[in-house]
C-alpha cells in the first residue's frame, strides 16, 4: 500500500534530512515539510473537511517543532485526527519521554539521528495503524495487516527433497492468484532458483549485503522480474560469496522485499547458516520439506531440534510437507508428525518425479503442465497456507485452494548469537 506522510520539522536542515530518508522509503508519499504547529494543524483541517480519507496516514513531528511543544502537537493531533498515526522524533530516547510520548498518543517514537531502519519500521508501524482505524471506522480500502506482505521459508531437511520445486511453485501460485510476489534463494552457496527459471543475472542477495540503508532503487537493481511477474532474489553464483551474507543483511534484504511485495518465499535450501536461521526467525510461516524414508524423516527430526536448541523455531511453530508420498510408504505423514513434533501439511506431493523431469532438464519449472498431480498438489499447499487470494482460488490447477493462516515464530538466536 502507498503510505502517505505529512512532516513537520522546523529546522530547514533536519527538514531536508527527513525528506531525503523518507523519499527512499518503499511505497512512501511524502508531501513537503511544514514548518510549524499552526500550519500542520490547519493543514490537517483542510484534509479533513474535504474528505476524512484524504488525510495522511503518518505525521512526522520533530522534537524542534513550534510554537506549540512537541509533545502537546502531538497530543492535539491524535485528539482532532485520530485516524492518524503520529511518530515523535527525537533525540531524548529515555523511558520518561517515551512513556510521555506514548501516553501524549503517538504511535511511535525515532531518536536522532534519523537511521533508514529505524524509520522505515515506526512508520510502517504507524500506517498499519492508521489504516486498521479507517477499518474500523469503515472509511478507505481493504489493506494488508501486519508488517507489510507474508513471508514464507522453504527449508530442506536434507539436500535432495524437493525444497527448491516447493518453493519456485509456491511462488508461482501466490502470483498466479494476483498476488505482487518475490522469491528469494537464500540457499547461499548451492541455489538452484536461476537454474530452474532459465535466468542468467549477474546481481546477487550478496550485493546487498554491505549497504547500511536499502533504498528502493537499490532493491530494484539488485532483483530480476521473470516472465511470470516473480521478482527474483537469487542466490550469488560464486558461491564463497554467501559468506558476505550476515544475518542482518539477511534480515534487511527480506524486510526490504516484504515491504514491496504481498508475499515473499524464501528459499533456504538444506543448511543452516546465521543468514537463513535470521530470516526462518522472522518468518510468517516455516515449511520443512521431507521425503517419506527414514534417512530423511531422521534428518528433518534433526533439523527441529536444531532449530529449537538455537531458539530459530519451536517445532509447533513448524509445517512439515512430505514430498515423493505414495500409498505404499512405510512412512505416512502421521507418522512424520509424531517423530517431528511438527505439524504437518495437510496436502502430500505425490511421487510423479517423471512429470517433472522435462521442465526441469530445460530449466522452465514455471511450464509444467497445470495437469500435473505435483503442480496440483503444491498449489493446493499454497492455497493451504493462505498464499493466493480467495476470489482467485478457484482457478488454480487442481481443487479450490484451501485458505489458513501461518504460524509466526518470534524466537531470537539467543544461543547463538549471545543473546539480544
Amino acid at each position: 500500500m502507498t503510505t502517505r506522510i505529512l512532516p513537520a520539522v522546523g529546522d530547514p536542515d533536519a527538514a531536508r534530512s527527513v525528506t531525503t530518508l523518507l523519499s527512499q522509503l518503499p511505497d512512501a508519499e511524502p508531501a513537503p515539510p511544514v514548518a510549524d504547529s499552526t500550519q500542520l494543524v490547519d493543514t490537517l483541517a483542510r484534509l479533513a473537511a474535504a474528505s476524512l480519507d484524504e488525510l495522511p496516514e503518518v505525521v512526522l513531528v520533530h522534537e524542534r517543532i513550534g510554537p506549540v511543544p512537541a509533545l502537546e502537537l502531538v497530543r492535539e493531533v491524535a485528539l482532532r485526527f485520530p485516524a492518524v498515526g503520529v511518530v515523535l522524533i527525537t533525540a531524548d530516547a529515555s523511558p520518561v519521554l517515551f512513556s510521555a510520548a506514548m501516553d501524549s498518543g503517538a504511535r511511535g517514537l525515532v531518536t536522532l539521528p534519523l537511521g533508514y531502519e529505524e524509520l522505515a519500521s515506526r512508520v510502517q508501524a504507524a500506517a498499519q495503524w492508521s489504516a486498521g482505524v479507517r477499518r474500523h471506522l469503515g472509511t478507505g480500502p481493504d489493506q494488508v495487516t501486519g508488517p507489510g506482505g507474508t513471508v514464507v521459508t522453504v527449508s530442506g531437511a536434507k539436500g535432495g527433497v524437493g525444497t527448491t520445486v516447493t518453493a519456485v511453485h509456491l511462488a508461482l501460485a501466490a502470483r498466479a492468484s494476483g498476488r505482487s510476489v518475490a522469491l528469494v534463494d537464500m540457499d547461499l552457496q548451492s541455489g538452484d532458483v536461476a537454474s530452474y527459471l532459465d535466468v542468467q543475472f549477474r546481481r546477487s542477495v550478496a550485493d546487498l549485503a554491505a549497504i547500511t540503508d536499502i533504498s528502493p532503487r537499490v532493491l530494484q537493481d539488485a532483483v530480476y522480474v521473470h516472465e511470470t511477474g516473480l521478482s527474483l532474489l537469487l542466490s550469488p553464483a560464486e558461491g564463497e560469496r554467501g559468506e558476505e551474507v550476515t544475518d542482518r543483511a539477511a534480515r534487511q534484504a527480506v524486510s526490504a522485499l516484504r515491504g514491496r511485495h504481498e508475499v515473499v518465499v524464501v528459499d533456504c535450501g538444506s543448511r543452516l547458516d546465521g543468514a537463513n536461521a535470521a530470516v526462518i526467525e522472522m518468518a510468517d510461516t516455516a515449511l520443512l520439506v521431507t521425503t517419506p524414508d527414514v534417512v530423511a524423516v531422521r534428518a528433518a527430526k534433526r533439523t527441529v531440534r536444531m532449530w529449537e536448541r538455537l531458539q530459530v523455531r519451536k517445532a509447533e511453530e513448524t509445517i512439515t510437507l512430505v514430498n515423493r508420498q505414495h500409498r505404499s510408504s512405510e512412512i505416512q505423514p502421521p507418522l512424520v508428525q509424531k517423530i517431528t513434533g511438527t505439524r504437518v501439511a495437510g496436502v502430500s506431493v505425490p511421487a510423479h518425479f517423471k512429470e517433472l523431469q522435462a521442465v526441469v532438464d530445460a530449466g522452465r519449472l514455471h511450464e509444467l503442465d497445470a495437469r500435473s498431480t505435483v503442480k496440483q498438489a503444491l498449489w493446493s499447499l499454497a492455497g493451504e497456507l493462505g498464499l493466493v487470494r480467495a476470489d482467485r482460488a478457484a482457478g488454480q490447477p487442481g481443487k479450490q485452494l484451501a485458505r489458513s493462516g501461518g504460524d509466526r515464530g518470534s524466537l531470537g538466536l539467543r544461543r547463538r548469537t549471545g543473546g539480544r
